[in-house]
């Protein structure tokens, strides 16, 4: 397979093999830290969980990654990048373990909030420095092969992280802050992992000239703004539509995300831990959803175009949303899971397509900027909606009808957008 050949040639590369190695330590110990997270909040026996408590969670995990992210670079261009992956994954390790004396403390639960946001807030840094890092330690010829493969790697180890963190939370220990301490472990690993390249291997190159770190960030807002204007000008007006719907459809998939949690807390299951499995199971179904656009998007956005595919994904979701979620029944919904999963990577992938054809070259890292906080915050904004809608055993045929009426307008929108 050309995946493993691949891979088997980036892995003759001593100092990627170890950046690599901090990667896959990194992300395999969010996935331990997010999942114990969220079965804190949601399947704690003691916990009445709500689905404010929901939405405070993915806040916590996603709202980092829009507001942080956009000028983590700037702090990057500045700082150590071996010394941000030693530090950064220490201090991650020490605020887990704080965490996990919140779970088994009386608490307030703003300042549980509070210590999880540290955590997630740094990973933004040590992720972006990780890409950041990449020309260091390949040769120009490979660069774009590792960035294909490394993020990848990453993604699969923090999956793997949460299938651990399920695992030991069902077999080993029922222990939420238990869990929470192996994440901690990981961090723990993976800064002395990095302790193996030297400080000055990574970068950044000492500069003689720097801008001042207010002046930075200052234009990194503004070129943020340059950006919106520039979805405005004529010519990008189908760009700008399909983000649009794409932070619609997001938001949709964020909605159904809190009602099946909630469904999966106390509608179907006998005790937590079989609320436990039924997600993992719902997760699992939604990210086979994923997989499956992946593979046909680019042939179905080929013949139909992506304008045409975001709405035929929209469109589906309309149909089939209501007809599967509000029977309000496991099998229904979790085909509902594969659906949404489905339509909303495949809208995904059509919208990454349009941008790249429709945005000017030197706006387009400034635009995925701004789609990424469009992306996050429209999932978070889901859930605080959600979480004034559902009732406590997660079944409401009025979000349900909602967000099939969001979908329905942007088939209808987008149709008469691309119809000229």
């Amino acid at each position: 397979m050309s995946v493993v050949r691949d891979l088997r040639v980036l892995l003759r590369f001593r100092n990627f093999r170890r950046l690599l190695a901090v990667r896959l330590l990194s992300q395999g110990a969010d996935g331990v830290y997010q999942i114990a997270l969220a079965t804190y909040v949601v399947f704690s026996p003691e916990k009445q969980t709500s689905a404010a408590a929901i939405a405070s969670a993915m806040a916590v995990l996603l709202l980092p990654y829009s507001l942080v992210g956009p000028f983590a670079g700037v702090l990057l261009d500045r700082w150590r990048r071996r010394q941000v992956f030693l530090y950064g994954n220490l201090l991650r390790a020490l605020l887990a373990g704080l965490t996990a004396v919140l779970m088994l403390s009386e608490v307030p639960d703003w300042l549980f909030y509070a210590s999880a946001l540290c955590v997630t807030a740094v990973n933004r840094f040590v992720l972006a420095g990780l890409s950041a890092a990449l020309p260091r330690v390949v040769d120009a010829d490979r660069l774009v092969m590792a960035n294909s493969l490394s993020p990848t790697a990453g993604t699969l180890a923090a999956t793997a992280g949460g299938g651990v963190a399920v695992a030991v939370r069902l077999t080993v220990s029922d222990s939420d802050a238990a869990v929470v301490l192996a994440g901690a472990a990981l961090y723990l690993c993976s800064a002395l992992v990095s302790l193996r390249m030297a400080p000055t291997l990574l970068g950044p190159d000492d500069q003689s000239v720097q801008p001042r770190l207010g002046a930075a960030l200052a234009g990194i807002a503004r070129g943020l703004a340059a950006g919106v204007r520039h979805l405005t000008e004529p010519g990008r007006r189908q760009a700008a539509w399909a983000l649009a719907s794409m932070t619609a459809m997001r938001f949709c998939y964020g909605a159904l995300t809190v009602m099946v949690l909630m469904l999966c807390r106390y509608a179907w299951p006998s005790d937590p831990d079989e609320g436990l499995a039924l997600l993992g199971l719902a997760v699992g179904i939604s990210g086979a959803g994923f997989f499956v656009a992946a593979v046909v998007t680019p042939w179905a956005a080929g013949r139909l175009g992506p304008g045409p595919w975001i709405v035929a994904c929209a469109a589906c979701a309309a149909v089939l949303e209501p007809a599967l979620g509000l029977t309000f029944a496991r099998t229904p919904l979790l085909i509902a899971a594969f659906v949404l999963g489905f339509v909303t990577q495949g809208a995904k992938i059509a919208t990454d397509t349009i941008v790249q054809s429709s945005i000017h070259d030197s706006f387009r890292g400034r635009i995925f900027s701004v789609y990424d906080v469009l992306f996050n915050i429209a999932f978070v904004g889901a859930a605080a909606v959600a979480a004034l809608v559902l009732p406590p055993d997660g079944r409401s045929s009025v979000l349900v009808v909602t967000v099939a009426v969001i979908y329905g307008v942007v088939a209808v929108t987008m149709t008469r957008l691309i119809r000229p």
